[in-house]
């Protein structure tokens, strides 16, 4: 095999790798990919004595290598964070775990939230995504948000005329931002 078809391999594998580490850190996968972090690393390992002639092979094997080296980091540093309970996901798992075994109905007959709350839970949860992409700590707690879009929201019924707002995320220049537009009107007809 020669580096072109090994690269490849690389990418592939990395690509693999890092699936697998999400899944194991949204809680799909029990066990950390150990085996396949050493098949990359392997891999990585590799090409790094020899010499690599061609320009264009050396730079995409020296970025495969930095982003394995980068990943890395990012993963140690979430799994610190869970050995010390302070990951998120860990947190609010745990705290829904507790609440199921204290009390198992108050699970059961959760009440229905208004179309509001509905509302601030998805941008909660689109703006947590969206830090998360950017490798960003989420800025504001649910209840701030939801007091920042309570505040908005007069202010752009003014503005836009109508009271019809709807609110997404989007990422200008690498940091999430809560846009406001008008509510599209769906028609079933």
């Amino acid at each position: 095999m020669g580096i072109a078809e090994d690269l490849l391999i690389f990418e592939a594998r990395l690509k693999e790798l890092i699936t697998s580490y999400e899944q194991y850190f949204i809680g799909l996968e029990k066990r950390e990919p150990l085996k396949q972090l050493e098949e990359v690393e392997k891999l990585a390992r590799r090409y790094a004595t020899g010499p690599i002639t061609n320009t264009m092979y050396k730079h995409r094997y020296n970025n495969l290598v930095a982003r394995l080296s980068s990943y890395r980091q990012h993963w140690n540093r979430i799994l610190r964070e869970i050995e010390e309970g302070r990951y998120s996901r860990d947190r609010f798992r745990a705290k829904l775990h507790e609440t199921e075994r204290t009390n198992p109905s108050a699970t059961a007959s959760k009440p229905q939230r208004s179309p509001q709350e509905q509302e601030i839970e998805r941008i909660y949860s689109e703006l947590q995504e969206a830090s998360r992409r950017c490798h960003l700590t989420a800025a504001m707690s649910r209840e701030q948000l939801a007091a920042t879009l309570e505040k908005q929201r007069p202010v752009l019924a003014q503005k836009l005329g109508t009271s019809d707002i709807q609110f997404r995320v989007v990422v200008e220049d690498g940091k999430p931002k809560i846009k406001a537009g008008l509510k599209h009107k769906q028609n079933n007809e």
